[in-house]
């Protein structure tokens, strides 16, 4: 799955769900430093380093993967990503 753009992968993870390939498209993402969020269902991606980061969060300008609008990666600045919506049950 390393060979697959990165539109593949999203294609993958959302089109066939509870599949053995959804596992392998979401392990490569992680792979990439995609990062799943369980309450927007989403992928999202550093854009930069925090600018504040806290025991429970990390604020900052993240890239996401809006696949119900756009089906296109957007920026999304200070954001407060909350360390327990982060999706880490899968191992890389």
């Amino acid at each position: 799955f390393e060979k697959f753009d990165v539109d593949t992968l999203f294609f993958i993870f959302y089109y066939q769900q509870g599949t053995y390939q959804q596992y392998l498209a979401a392990r490569e993402l992680k792979k990439q430093s995609w990062r799943y969020h369980k309450k927007y269902l989403t992928w999202f991606q550093r854009h930069e380093e925090p600018k504040v980061t806290a025991d429970e969060y990390e604020q900052g300008t993240y890239v996401y993967f809006d696949y119900e609008t756009g089906w296109c990666q957007r920026i999304k600045s200070e954001f407060t990503f909350e360390y327990g919506f982060l999706e880490d049950e899968l191992q890389v």
